[in-house]
């Protein structure tokens, strides 16, 4: 009984398909499930403008992979760029000022960014104890700093 109506009625399976698409998204913010769920919304208005079950499965292959091809990179272009205050994360501490806690070698030391304290290492010879430094970049969990007046020079 409830195979059969769903069977009469595609717009329920394509609606549930679009809302686990879109809690899968939610979950995983690839922006690929949501484009799978834009073809599971192109089907489901396909079956209330008549067509047959077949036809709907080809709207939803074909507008999912045209989303996919299409949509999805211009998207994630979008959501990866803009200015460098909206940075996040590590990327935020890059070209920011530390202090040396401990002197920073090319293989070791400690650096104090912001409240916290970072191991480190110099880009370029031995950084002594109090010294301020600039986070050139972040590798893994050591920041990578130079003098403050090297960085200053390279810009």
């Amino acid at each position: 009984m409830m195979f059969e109506w769903l069977g009469e009625n595609w717009w329920a399976l394509w609606l549930s398909a679009f809302l686990a698409f879109a809690v899968i998204e939610m979950i995983t913010l690839d922006l690929f499930f949501i484009m799978l769920g834009g073809g599971t919304l192109a089907a489901m208005v396909a079956d209330f403008a008549g067509a047959d079950p077949w036809l709907q499965i080809v709207v939803f292959c074909v507008v999912s992979l045209l989303m996919i091809a299409f949509v999805r990179p211009v998207a994630l272009s979008h959501l990866k760029k803009g200015p460098s205050e909206q940075r996040t994360n590590v990327d935020r501490l890059i070209g920011e000022q530390a202090v040396v806690m401990e002197p920073v070698s090319s293989d070791s030391g400690l650096v104090k960014i912001g409240g916290d304290i970072w191991s480190a290492r110099s880009a370029a010879g031995v950084l002594p104890a109090g010294q301020k430094v600039v986070v050139a970049a972040i590798d893994g969990a050591t920041a990578v700093v130079s003098a403050a007046s090297e960085a200053d020079g390279k810009s």
